[in-house]
């Protein structure tokens, strides 16, 4: 049998297969190893990091929908100077990529990160997270407005030279015009979609479940509405798509990867399925062999070219 090709890289961020755990779902790339080691993924997008300790958002934080969850957790995290002395040293030998998610509240922010973990050793690549709140201008998300998306992805550009993914939030009117901007600003590679902006109200209190009111929608729910942003965003930029939004199997991986995403995030699902990773993978390899395909590259974009 032919050797078969898992692989790809990103500006310099090899990947030995297309699967990516999502932030947030994988803490720092531990909580899961009794059931699947790290080394089953191509990468682990790390649980995002601010400058300073967050506390995160007041419980209620996560509230589960029909095919979906609501969270509403809030950044909680030790810290980037923690993080560097604590988590960062044994990453070494994870057997994966380390994707580091960066969040901030104002552009200093995002190029003090970027700056700092730039020669971190343990460090593959940066993850930017621009769905974040710009404090500085009324709470209004980074990656809302093109020129603020631009703006974050210059300055942590500027900052290091480790592969840079930008994660793009789908709380927008046009997905494909932040695409291009942030890839404008030095985007090595997008990261698609971020939560939807969603909420749950109590019937017997009468008031809204979650402590913040409002939280971010996953699951299968979403995977509609990520599969045609991926699409959309294909057709706008030259770079790496990562697609994510609702992945549980490997069919819905095809689906992405068909749309236009070179590598796919698995999230909520390691919820309910720790194995989601090991499943994923051997169903697209085997989508592809029976189709003809001597790497799972093949398939990215191909709903594209459908008369191929």
């Amino acid at each position: 049998m032919s050797r078969f090709d898992r692989s790809l890289t990103i500006k310099g961020l090899h990947l030995k297969n297309p699967l990516i755990a999502c932030s947030g779902t994988y803490g720092f790339g531990d909580i899961y190893t009794e059931y699947v080691p790290a080394s089953a993924w191509g990468g682990i997008a790390m649980k995002g990091i601010t400058p300073q300790p967050r506390l995160g958002n007041p419980a209620p934080r996560l509230r589960e929908t029909p095919a979906g969850l609501l969270n509403a957790v809030g950044l909680e995290n030790p810290g980037l100077k923690e993080f560097r002395h604590s988590c960062l040293p044994g990453m070494a030998d994870i057997g994966t990529a380390v994707i580091v998610n960066i969040s901030g509240f104002s552009v200093n922010d995002f190029k003090f990160m970027a700056s700092r973990l730039d020669q971190e050793p343990n460090v593959d690549a940066l993850e930017v997270n621009i769905s974040c709140p710009n404090i500085k201008h009324g709470g209004m998300q980074f990656g809302s407005d093109p020129d603020s998306a631009a703006e974050v992805v210059r300055a942590v550009r500027e900052n290091t030279s480790l592969p840079l993914i930008v994660k793009l939030s789908p709380n927008v009117t046009d997905i494909a015009a932040i695409a291009r901007a942030v890839v404008q600003g030095g985007a090595d590679a997008v990261s698609l979609i971020n939560t939807l902006l969603g909420m749950s109200i109590d019937i017997e209190t009468q008031k809204p479940f979650l402590g913040n009111t409002t939280g971010g929608l996953s699951g299968p729910a979403v995977r509609p509405v990520a599969v045609r942003m991926v699409y959309e965003t294909y057709k706008a930029v030259d770079v790496p798509i990562i697609g994510m939004g609702g992945i549980t199997c490997w069919q819905d991986a095809v689906e992405f990867m068909l749309a236009g995403a070179s590598a796919v995030g698995i999230g909520t699902a390691n919820f309910t399925n720790p194995l989601a990773p090991v499943e994923v993978l051997e169903g697209i390899e085997a989508y592809a062999r029976e189709h003809g395909y001597g790497s799972l590259r093949e398939l990215v974009g191909r709903a594209h070219r459908s008369g191929d």
